[in-house]
């Protein structure tokens, strides 16, 4: 595990309890959203808060004036710390690590779901639904359209990845027609 995942565990860790305290943990992880598209939307912002010859209060000062009616001051501290500390390029991984333990404290995960072609919000929901089921938490699922799959279906929660496309299972297929071949 890289350094800055450690540090932007450490840092979402803190900003999660503080959060938590002050029942407000949907509501910085829509803001971190909000921040992390806007820096990595533009590159001339991540330009600038990546120039060491800037101080960290002008960065902060830039991002206060962008961002100070837009989110919380929870947020806001936690960002110029990060400027503070020279850490301006973990915010994403800040994000991420945030999402992961506020889902984990909360019994709630995220699951990206691919497929061939595009399902109805229902289809969606039922996935959804299934794997709540089997995994113990509340699912919220995203849809990403990857035609290489020919069929069926592959989802993502967390490090784990439930394989029922076609090409898995052809690929599995594969594997075990080589095992019993040798």
């Amino acid at each position: 595990m890289s350094r800055d995942v450690v540090v932007a565990k450490r840092y979402a860790k803190a900003l999660f309890d503080i959060a938590q305290q002050q029942q407000v943990v949907a509501e910085v992880e829509d803001q971190l959203k909000l921040i992390v598209q806007a820096i990595t939307s533009d590159s001339d912002v991540q330009k600038f808060l990546a120039l060491p010859s800037v101080d960290a209060a002008r960065k902060s000062e830039l991002l206060r004036s962008v961002f100070a009616d837009r989110v919380s001051y929870i947020v806001l501290n936690t960002l110029e710390l990060l400027l503070a500390n020279g850490r301006q390029n973990v915010v994403s991984d800040v994000y991420g690590a945030y999402v992961k333990i506020a889902g984990e404290a909360l019994g709630q995960a995220r699951a990206t779901v691919y497929t061939a072609q595009a399902l109805s919000e229902e289809e969606l929901g039922n996935v959804a639904a299934q794997f709540s089921g089997l995994t113990g938490k509340k699912i919220t699922a995203e849809q990403v359209v990857e035609p290489a799959l020919l069929g069926g279906i592959q989802v993502r929660i967390g490090d784990r990845l439930y394989d029922g496309s076609l090409a898995g299972k052809l690929d599995r297929l594969q594997k075990s027609l080589n095992k019993r071949a040798l």
